[in-house]
């Protein structure tokens, strides 16, 4: 994120900025439908409909707490662990054309860019859990996590006074912010949720390869208001430096990716290919701004390997991250945020230089070590109590037998796809079986 800064006390607000940051909020919203298409074709028939459910709820829950108290404690001047501002508690004392400190974009247009952050956040996490979640334990634990965990994480790093800020943690647009601190919830959750039915015994293959290319392409294309558009529309270069460098990564992600899987499995997949490019654009989003392109493509092919090689280590360690949320956005958010330490030219978003460039000097990577272990062992250990809570109480797990038949017709009524003629949903799947029974007895009579 753009670093505070001071222009003259005449200092107007810019329509050319104002619109290109609103594209850029448009952009970062349809990266949770994008979530969804992808996490959503990766799940077997049977769960479609609650991956997809799963983020999408993150659209609705996630806005209104924004609106009500989470932008105030976020990005209010408060203290190093938590902002407030009373005139931003429901957006009531904002002005049409206040300006967001020291830039030319509106109050309002840096707080909507910021809430799509803040949606697609524990989006991420839903994919960790799939097949097995009830939808209303779901919907409670974004509301919480949301509230307890990400809110305080995006002061920390972004807020002009939280402590990884003033202390120099470098993370363009969400390495530790977003990605760290979804990929270490999901492994929180699962951890006491536990394993679905049938893991390691059961194939749970995708049931729509196409889905999941689909809903890549959609992060691809939205991810570059993710991350470009996190400079804020400053004329200096940085946010086009950004842009190059998250295409630039996510290529050298997907090609290293399909290069490991060729050498260890023996074939190039198209979910490897999805997976690699969604790892890169990970890996970038901390880094980006403060590598060279050829920076860049060393953080991409990085990532790509070691994220490739870590979505296997579930099977080893037995823990079921379902859809890999904790090899690709953990690892790869750990990487990316840490490659900063290394590969920072000093001639980006900030002057910091990594061990390869000016003095090298460790410092800066001793700033990234802190900043990143910092979140990921503060949304462990909170996303753990708190689903362990949610467990206690409500019940965090459908039934064996929901689970087993599928939790879309168990939580939502409906299925995906209707097979048994035309039309969907409630009165498809509830008139399939009426109509066999008919079509019996006339053969009968």
């Amino acid at each position: 994120m753009a670093p505070a800064i001071m222009l003259a006390a005449d200092t107007k607000l810019s329509s050319a900025n104002t619109g290109f940051m609103l594209i850029c909020s448009a952009l970062v919203m349809l990266m949770t439908p994008g979530l969804a298409f992808f996490y959503g074709g990766m799940v077997r028939v049977k769960s479609t409909l609650n991956m997809l459910m799963m983020s999408f709820i993150s659209l609705g829950i996630v806005t209104i707490l924004w609106v009500l108290y989470g932008f105030s404690f976020a990005f209010g001047t408060g203290n190093s662990l938590l902002g407030y501002n009373a005139d931003w508690i429901g957006l009531s004392n904002i002005g049409l054309t206040e300006l967001w400190d020291g830039y030319t974009i509106p109050v309002f247009v840096f707080m909507v860019f910021q809430l799509m952050f803040a949606i697609i956040t524990p989006a991420l996490i839903s994919g960790a859990l799939a097949d097995r979640v009830k939808f209303s334990a779901w919907a409670l634990f974004v509301a919480l996590w949301a509230t307890i965990v990400y809110v305080p994480v995006a002061h920390w790093v972004w807020g002009a006074d939280g402590w990884a800020f003033k202390l120099g943690v470098i993370d363009f647009a969400g390495g530790t912010a977003v990605h760290i601190n979804a990929g270490a919830a999901a492994l929180g959750v699962i951890l006491v949720i536990g394993k679905r039915v049938g893991f390691k015994r059961d194939p749970m293959r995708p049931h729509s390869l196409p889905l999941v290319m689909l809903g890549a392409g959609l992060l691809w294309f939205g991810w570059f208001g993710f991350n470009a558009g996190s400079w804020l529309g400053n004329d200096d270069g940085v946010g086009a430096l950004m842009f190059v460098n998250t295409q630039v990564a996510t290529a050298a992600a997907m090609l290293a990716w399909l290069a490991y899987e060729k050498i260890r499995h023996g074939a190039f997949t198209t979910l490897g290919a999805a997976s690699g490019a969604v790892a890169g654009l990970v890996a970038i989003t901390p880094s980006g701004g403060a590598v060279s392109p050829l920076g860049a493509i060393a953080v991409g092919a990085i990532a790509g390997v070691a994220c490739a090689a870590a979505v296997g280590l579930k099977f080893k360690f037995g823990f079921d991250d379902s859809l890999d949320v904790v090899g690709v956005h953990m690892v790869g958010g750990i990487i990316g945020s840490l490659l900063v330490g290394f590969f920072a030219t000093g001639k980006g978003q900030s002057t910091a230089t990594g061990v390869f460039y000016g003095d090298h000097s460790f410092d800066q990577l001793w700033k990234q070590c802190a900043g990143v272990f910092a979140v990921l062992a503060y949304s462990l250990v909170v996303s753990a109590v708190l689903a362990l809570l949610l467990d206690k109480t409500l019940g965090m797990r459908v039934t064996e037998d929901e689970e087993i038949s599928g939790i879309d017709q168990a939580e939502h009524a409906e299925t995906a796809y209707d097979f048994s003629g035309a039309g969907g949903g409630v009165t498809g799947t509830v008139a399939a079986p009426a109509l066999a029974a008919a079509q019996t007895k006339k053969v009968d009579a």
